[in-house]
């Protein structure tokens, strides 16, 4: 997709096409949370990160007088463009409030919906670069790369996938804005965040992180956390923005 940056310090993001895919557990290899297998239409174009979210990108914000000041720990990984970690998800909602103001668009935080089919950009198999996690495609404790279960990798150490986004699977964790539900019985099928019922106290994190083992960077996997806790070092960010509509 085609790429632009709203600003110098702002994350560059990638356009996704509007589309169709099967969410959930395709394989049958996953967790119960990950069922009901349902299809979901998202009939309009929108921007992604196509890295997550970099401390230089964060620590422009706090500069700006945004991100309510919080530094986060690089736990002495080095910062610049590492993926920021120890980020809540109320710091990631401080994050694109700041991008929001200081472009005048309308930036936000994904929802599991449109993370999965970002992430799986058109494909159906358990990884997007198919059913082996294989060696290279990504961070994570059993992905073959220099950094497995060690420590972040600088964002773009890896191949894109199909929509030109980088480490969608494994490295960090990333936010995105529905609450916890148990099943996807009842889910929504337009693309939207689930932010109604469930546990709104805690929210769903995707993509799994360096630390986890491949079943944990699965394109269908979900995790949840409390929306406060910003002591996860495996937790951050990556953001959307709106398009208009025509």
């Amino acid at each position: 997709g085609d790429t632009f940056k709203d600003c110098d310090p702002c994350p560059e993001m990638v356009i996704v096409p509007p589309g169709s895919f099967r969410m959930g557990d395709l394989h049958g290899v996953g967790y119960f949370s990950e069922k009901l297998i349902h299809t979901v239409r998202i009939d309009y174009a929108f921007a992604i990160g196509k890295f997550e979210v970099t401390f230089d990108e964060w620590a422009a914000c706090v500069s700006d007088g945004g991100c309510n000041g919080y530094r986060p720990d690089d736990l002495g990984w080095g910062r610049g463009d590492r993926p920021v970690v120890h980020v809540s998800w109320q710091d990631a909602k401080t994050y694109v409030r700041w991008l929001s103001r200081k472009t005048g668009k309308t930036y936000r935080l994904l929802s599991e919906a449109e993370w999965e089919y970002a992430a799986r950009a058109g494909t159906r198999t358990i990884f997007p670069w198919g059913n082996a996690v294989g060696s290279g495609y990504a961070n994570c404790d059993g992905c073959g790369s220099a950094w497995d279960d060690h420590l972040t990798a600088p964002v773009g150490s890896f191949a894109p996938n199909g929509f030109g986004l980088h480490d969608m699977h494994g490295n960090v964790y990333e936010w995105v804005e529905d609450c916890w539900h148990s099943n996807y019985v009842g889910a929504p099928s337009d693309g939207s965040a689930w932010t109604s019922g469930g546990v709104c106290q805690v929210r769903i994190l995707r993509g799994g992180s360096y630390d986890d083992t491949p079943a944990l960077v699965r394109s269908a996997n979900r995790d949840g956390n409390s929306a406060s806790d910003r002591y996860n070092l495996f937790s951050g960010v990556r953001v959307a923005r709106a398009l208009s509509r025509r």
